[in-house]
C-alpha cells in the first residue's frame, strides 16, 4: 500500500503568499472597481536591462544554428557564468571563491529548500524569527521541525532566534547546541543588515561547534553602506563553515527568467565528507541545469554596460524604499529597513495584530502588504512592504496609508 510523507500533513494551513493571494482575490472579486496597489510579494516590476536582453537574443540566435546549438549543459552551470561570478562577486571583494565552488541554479528559493537533501533529518535547525517561510516549511517537510504548535505558532524541534527591536533585529547566538543556522542579510522580512563584527561572531561560533551557516544573501545588491559586507565569505573562516545562496531575481529582474547560484567551498567538510562534492552529486542527479539562454543573460550582468544598467534599476527600487520608509515614519509608524534593503518593516498601530492591519490596509487603503505574523511568532505586530512597485504607485500607496492612520 502506498504511504505518503506525513510531514506534509503537519504543515499549518497554506503557504503565506498563497493565503495573501486568496484574500486579495476575494476582495477584488467583491470590489471590482477598486484599484489595488501591491506592495506585498517581493516581485520586481522593472524590465530586464538592455545588456541582458541583447545577450539573450544573441543566445537564441545561436540556438537556431547547428554549430551554436546547446543541449544539456553542465549541471553546475556554464564556465563562462561561474567564472564571471567568482571574479566579480567574490574575488573582487577579497573572497577567494573558485568557479568550481559555484553552482548555478533556477532560483535561490529552490536551493534554500533543496540544500536539506545533503543533511540528516536529525540535525537541529536554527532560524531567525521572523523568517522567510521557505526555511521553516522545507525543514518541516523533511521531518526536522517536529510538531507544530498552533497556539504558539512554532515548531517544537526548531530553534527560533528572535529578531526584534530590542536586539536591533539581529539574532543572538543560541545558547543551546544547533547544527544548521539560517541567516539572511539584508534580511527578509525586516530589512536589517549585519556588520562584519556580527558575522564574524557567527563564523567563529560555527567553526567552534561544527555547525553550518546557510547564508541567504539574495538582496546583497541593495547594500549601499561600504562598511556592510555583501557576502559571508568576506569574513575570515567562513569557507570552513558556510554555504551562501544568491539570486539574479532581485538583483537583475530575473524573477520570471529564473537564475541563481549557491556557493559551497571545498574546504567545508562535515562528518569527514566535503559538502561541495555532495551537492554536486545531488545536482547531477536531480537537476539538469539552468537554460543556456538564461545563463548568457545572467553573464551579461557582469559586463560594464550590464553593471551600470542594473545599478540604475537598484537605485530605482531603493528610492521607492526611501519613499515608503520616510512616509510611514513621518506618519508616526515605527519602521526598520529600507536603507540597504528593498523591504520596510513597520510596526502596526493601535495594538492591531498583523493580519488585522493587513486587512485594514487592503480594505480601506486598497494597498496589499504582507502581515508579519506570516514570518513567525516575532513577526506579530508588524507588516512588510516592498519597494518593487512602480514609483508613482509607491508614492500613491504611501499617501493612501497615511490617510487612514
Amino acid at each position: 500500500m502506498v504511504t505518503i510523507n506525513e510531514n506534509y500533513q503537519k504543515l499549518p494551513g497554506s503557504y503565506l503568499f498563497s493565503e495573501i493571494a486568496r484574500r486579495v482575490a476575494a476582495y477584488s472579486e467583491a470590489n471590482p472597481a477598486k484599484r489595488l496597489i501591491r506592495l506585498g510579494i517581493g516581485d520586481v516590476t522593472r524590465p530586464l536591462v538592455p545588456a541582458v536582453t541583447q545577450a539573450m537574443h544573441q543566445a537564441v540566435d545561436e540556438m537556431a544554428t547547428v554549430t551554436g546549438f546547446h543541449g544539456y549543459g553542465p549541471e553546475q552551470g556554464y564556465a563562462f557564468l561561474r567564472e564571471a561570478i567568482a571574479k566579480e562577486d567574490y574575488q573582487a571583494r577579497g573572497a577567494d571563491i573558485a568557479p568550481d565552488e559555484i553552482f548555478v541554479s533556477d532560483g535561490a528559493k529552490s536551493d534554500c529548500g533543496n540544500i536539506g537533501d545533503i543533511f540528516g533529518v536529525d540535525n537541529v535547525v536554527a532560524v531567525c524569527d521572523p523568517v522567510y517561510p521557505v526555511y521553516v516549511d522545507t525543514n518541516a517537510m523533511a521531518g526536522r521541525a517536529g510538531h507544530y504548535d498552533g497556539d504558539k505558532g512554532r515548531w517544537d524541534r526548531l530553534v527560533y532566534m528572535p529578531c526584534v527591536a530590542e536586539n536591533g533585529f539581529s539574532p543572538d547566538i543560541p545558547s543551546q547546541p544547533v547544527d544548521l543556522i539560517y541567516l539572511c542579510f539584508p534580511n527578509n522580512p525586516t530589512g536589517a543588515v549585519a556588520t562584519r563584527a556580527q558575522l564574524q561572531a557567527w563564523v567563529d561560533h560555527a567553526n567552534a561547534t561544527g555547525a553550518v551557516i546557510l547564508f541567504d544573501s539574495a538582496y546583497e545588491a541593495f547594500i549601499t553602506d561600504p562598511a556592510i559586507p555583501h557576502s559571508i565569505f568576506e569574513i575570515p573562516g567562513a569557507k570552513t563553515c558556510a554555504i551562501e545562496f544568491r539570486s539574479f531575481s532581485k538583483t537583475a529582474g530575473f524573477t520570471g527568467t529564473r537564475c541563481a547560484y549557491t556557493v559551497i567551498p571545498k574546504d567545508l567538510v562535515r562528518g569527514g565528507v566535503a559538502l561541495n562534492g555532495m551537492w554536486l552529486r545531488r545536482q547531477c542527479t536531480k537537476f539538469n541545469g539552468a537554460p543556456y539562454v538564461v545563463q548568457r543573460g545572467a553573464a551579461a550582468v557582469y559586463t560594464p554596460e550590464g553593471r551600470a544598467q542594473v545599478r540604475e534599476t537598484i537605485g530605482y527600487y531603493l528610492n521607492n524604499a526611501r519613499v515608503i520608509r520616510e512616509g510611514l515614519a513621518g506618519a508616526g509608524l515605527t519602521v526598520c529597513g529600507g536603507e540597504n534593503s528593498p523591504y520596510v518593516w513597520a510596526r502596526t498601530p493601535d495594538g492591531l495584530d498583523s493580519w488585522a492591519f493587513f486587512d485594514r490596509l487592503l480594505q480601506q487603503a486598497n494597498v496589499v502588504t504582507t502581515p508579519g505574523a506570516g514570518f513567525g511568532p516575532s513577526g506579530e505586530g508588524y507588516i512588510r512592504l516592498t519597494a518593487f512597485g512602480g514609483a508613482e504607485d509607491t508614492v500613491e500607496a504611501v499617501e493612501r496609508i497615511k490617510a487612514i492612520l
